[in-house]
């Protein structure tokens, strides 16, 4: 599952990465924030979500691995929005 949150990783590089592109922001700065958001959230989220959950749900349960990764997920997703939000809009 490692290698899952591994890949997502890099998508959330990309995805933030083109999102700047897109709506004119600094490349680089938004890709960075979209990694480490991603990065933070998921090792947050394992450490305190899952750890906790392992115990609870049977061993041989692989939706407790996905936890971390919807939760990183959902919160790029609304870092994304506020960093879409604080550009200004373009002038004709």
């Amino acid at each position: 599952m490692f290698i899952l949150a591994k890949l997502c990783g890099i998508l959330m590089l990309v995805w933030f990465y083109m999102t700047a592109k897109t709506h004119g922001g600094p490349l680089i700065n938004w890709s960075i924030i979209g990694l480490i958001g991603y990065w933070l959230t998921w090792w947050l989220s394992k450490l305190l979500i899952e750890g906790p959950l392992v115990n609870v749900v049977p061993k041989n349960s692989s939706v407790v691995f996905l936890v971390p990764v919807v939760l990183s997920l959902a919160a790029c997703f609304l870092i994304r929005k506020k960093l879409i939000s604080s550009v200004p809009p373009a002038q004709p």
